[in-house]
């Protein structure tokens, strides 16, 4: 199985809703079974005894239960969805078709109706299967538990910053392993643009398909280029949309097995739209678009577009901190070594602050919180990567001369504070706003 095969299926289990409540079917249809074996080599149970009639009526009250609480379940899931999309994202969804607690909660529901249903056949009037019967309604009572927890999940969920919340995390942990890989492997990911070696082309790979590219298998690549002793492109980066036999993969050496173009082109996963899994800018991506719906005439909520800045604040800390990636110099370019398109920290930090910039140019708030963002990862980023912070800061400064330049609320508008309106102002800007002009 090709390394791209296998991360599409595991993309697909991941988002699957029917796979494990399928195992449930078969785990309670065995376990009634087990259970079955159990009560008649266990005759006696003792004070928890049945008769036919009230079993069959425990039972059949179990199935009913079952089916109508996996109905109402589905439904409120459904609802919440569309509660959620049409206020703040719509990848709200990807969260909750592979939220574990949701198909833990539809796998226990399922099994436990068909344990009753497995159940209620082999009830007679001379064989009552007590610790069965009881075993069904202790199943009963947890479901009712496990509901009343994913209930208060699915309200908790609804808030825009809770889901702003998992996709930072996400995102971060996205990050953290690229890097982490990248270390391991010892790859030197040359930036697009370096020196490309002297020899010819010796292979291009073109996409069989059209999609994002998902994930590619840099461990892969990088063998693949150490054994055969060549130099590997990749054409675009994660997260790039690739047409239909679009190159995806430039190879520069001689001597290539038969089956490189196959091979190389396994190592690049593309699907219908981007995933976090190998792509942090996405994440990024996700909570620009929350905190921008937040800016949105329709809702104006700037307050969630701050909480959502906190989040980014630390996401941006994360990155800009980070090794993005191992410097390549031009001269070793030609090394067997993968050459990618990547993000530096001028793409992550304009990608976190534009548009959240661009739709609250007239909220005083998110001016200041950004400002103070800003000024933090001033002070913490390593000092190559700060004159891009500064060019933030200037294009910050720019709008909010446009927007309050005229107004009284022009120096509120240049402040520094971390809560928008109300924490403590950065004293810094506020002198230098009171500053007076120079005489002429």
């Amino acid at each position: 199985m090709s390394w791209g095969l296998a991360f599409r299926i595991r993309q697909s289990i991941a988002g699957s809703l029917w796979l494990l409540p399928a195992f449930a079917v078969v785990a309670g249809a065995l376990l009634s079974l087990a259970m079955m074996a159990l009560d008649r080599a266990i005759p006696d149970l003792g004070p928890v005894v049945y008769s036919d009639s009230t079993a069959v009526t425990v039972l059949s009250a179990n199935i009913g239960a079952m089916a109508a609480l996996t109905g109402f379940v589905v439904t409120v899931t459904v609802l919440a969805v569309q509660l959620a999309t049409g206020s703040f994202s719509a990848r709200y969804m990807r969260l909750w078709y592979r939220d574990v607690m949701l198909k833990g909660l539809l796998a226990w529901l399922v099994g436990t109706m068909t344990y009753s249903y497995m159940t209620v056949r082999f009830v007679e009037a001379d064989f009552v299967p007590d610790i069965t019967v009881t075993l069904a309604a202790v199943a009963v009572l947890v479901s009712l538990v496990y509901f009343v927890i994913y209930f208060d999940r699915v309200l908790h969920r609804l808030r825009p910053v809770a889901v702003a919340a998992q996709v930072a995390d996400q995102g971060r942990r996205a990050f953290e392993s690229w890097l982490q890989v990248a270390r391991r492997t010892d790859t030197r990911l040359q930036p697009q643009g370096a020196e490309l070696p002297a020899e010819p082309v010796a292979l291009v790979v073109r996409s069989r398909r059209a999609g994002s590219i998902q994930a590619i298998d840099l461990r892969g690549l990088t063998t693949f280029a150490r054994r055969q002793r060549c130099h590997i492109v990749l054409h675009h980066a994660i997260g790039d949309f690739v047409p239909r036999e679009a190159p995806l993969v430039s190879v520069y050496g001689t001597h290539l097995p038969s089956l490189a173009s196959s091979r190389l082109g396994a190592m690049v996963a593309l699907g219908d739209e981007r995933t976090i899994e190998q792509d942090p800018l996405f994440a990024i991506r996700v909570m620009v678009d929350i905190a921008s719906r937040a800016l949105s005439p329709g809702i104006n909520d700037p307050t969630t577009a701050i909480q959502v800045l906190d989040l980014l604040a630390e996401t941006l800390r994360f990155v800009g901190t980070a090794e993005l990636a191992a410097e390549g110099d031009a001269a070793t370019a030609s090394d067997h070594s993968v050459s990618m398109p990547l993000q530096g920290w001028e793409e992550y930090l304009a990608l976190g602050v534009t548009e959240i910039r661009q739709f609250g140019a007239g909220s005083i708030q998110v001016l200041r919180r950004l400002r103070a963002m800003l000024l933090e990862l001033e002070e913490l980023v390593p000092p190559e990567r700060r004159p891009a912070v500064r060019e933030q800061l200037r294009r910050l400064d720019a709008t909010a001369e446009r927007s309050f330049g005229s107004t009284e609320d022009h120096d509120l508008a240049r402040r520094a504070d971390v809560q928008g309106i109300g924490g403590h102002a950065n004293p810094e800007i506020a002198a230098e706003e009171d500053e007076p002009d120079p005489a002429p």
